[in-house]
């Protein structure tokens, strides 16, 4: 018997359809040298690409048909996600689904349809979440005035410098409450942009003190701290999904190195000291991808239930664990060349570090996971 007690795992046609256009495209689109192309400057992208993707109705595939979308629910995104992962590549993607999912789960499609259907047009959009540097922490000192206007910052905006949505999370009244706030209400000098250790990634400081609060985009109500926690788990499933495909990539990229790469006359990949920890990583690669896809398969557009709360807690221990180990060895069966910036391993163990933070790392799930699975 299963200590999680759902062991639900299903794949569907349209999952399915999704991954192999999805990596077809990836793989075409966005080589190792594009994505070192585009390391710095600063979108971290092709704007062009983003248009594609948008083409192929990626921005809107979670979103219902109503706000013009494909309706096929937030449990679709994630084979896309992973097929990113794979090629490292980095767009507003994650940004704007997770912000687009808080927003439809904490005020409806009715009342959100104008925004939702913009995000679903393409527009980039991006959750203000963070007070500080602790992904754990769900403090809340971004609130409103007694004239109605924002004060306070927010840390790690993703995507912030192409936003043209922001989902400000604050306080409100006591209680957890959304502001949407357009990049143009922002004042001169607002977003600050963060150094990050992984490149291929944009993040930013914001700050949202002077910005105008009018009923019509404030989100208040008990479905509020509902959505937020939901917000959570699914970022934490999407970040899962991505490093489970960047996993795959680094485990590709190591194993065709230790099959090249000859010390004493023979090939590296020949010596046990090198076989066992590759076989190491595709095995925990093939646990992250099993708990991915059966946390993929109990998310829906209704609030989350213990049992997907559960699977997307292991999800996120499982995959950015799986992706610190592989890129760790990629940089060390690398040799002194893994240790150099030329070297793809390089990209990997940067996103490996980063990526291990968003939505929480291991310890701080498995710590959760306690609670819920032992008491």
């Amino acid at each position: 018997m299963s200590v999680t007690g759902n062991t639900t795992l299903a794949f569907s046609e349209e999952q399915a359809m999704l991954l192999e256009v999805a990596r077809e495209f990836c793989r075409e689109k966005s080589p190792m040298s594009a994505v070192r192309a585009h390391l710095e400057t600063p979108t971290g992208f092709d704007p062009s690409l983003w248009d594609e993707m948008v083409s192929l109705g990626w921005a809107g595939i979670a979103l219902p048909e109503s706000c013009g979308g494909s309706g096929m629910g937030v449990a679709t995104v994630v084979p896309v996600v992973e097929a990113m992962g794979r090629a490292m590549l980095g767009t507003p993607l994650v940004s704007s689904t997770l912000a687009a999912q808080l927003l439809l789960r904490a005020a409806g499609a009715g009342p959100m349809e104008a925004v939702l259907t913009e995000i679903a047009a393409g527009a980039p959009a991006s959750v203000a979440l963070l007070e500080n540097a602790d992904w754990g922490d769900d403090t809340l000192c971004c609130s409103v005035d007694a004239g109605g206007i924002l004060q306070g910052s927010k840390k790690f905006v993703t995507d912030a410098g192409v936003a043209e949505l922001f989902v400000v999370v604050i306080d409100y009244e006591g209680a957890p409450a959304l502001v949407t706030v357009r990049a143009g209400q922002l004042p001169p000098g607002a977003v600050t942009p963060n150094t990050l250790i992984d490149q291929t990634r944009r993040s930013a400081t914001v700050d949202f003190s002077g910005v105008t609060v009018s009923e019509g985009n404030l989100v208040t109500g008990a479905q509020v701290g509902c959505a937020l926690r939901d917000l959570r788990l699914l970022g934490a499933l999407l970040i899962a999904a991505e490093a489970t495909g960047s996993a795959a990539s680094c485990l590709d990229t190591t194993v065709e190195y230790l099959k090249t790469r000859k010390q004493f006359g023979k090939l590296i990949g020949s010596y046990q000291a090198l076989k066992h920890p590759a076989v190491d990583i595709l095995t925990s690669l093939d646990s992250a991808r099993s708990f991915v896809y059966h946390a993929a398969s109990l998310v829906s557009d209704l609030p989350l239930d213990r049992d997907a709360e559960i699977a997307c807690r292991m999800a996120k221990a499982q995959a950015t664990e799986t992706l610190l180990y592989a890129s760790d060895r990629a940089v060390q069966f690398h040799g002194g060349m893994g240790f150099t910036w030329e070297c793809d391993a390089q990209l990997y163990i940067r996103r490996a570090q980063w990526s291990q933070q968003q939505f929480g790392d291991a310890r701080h799930h498995r710590k959760r996971l306690a609670a819920l699975l032992l008491d």
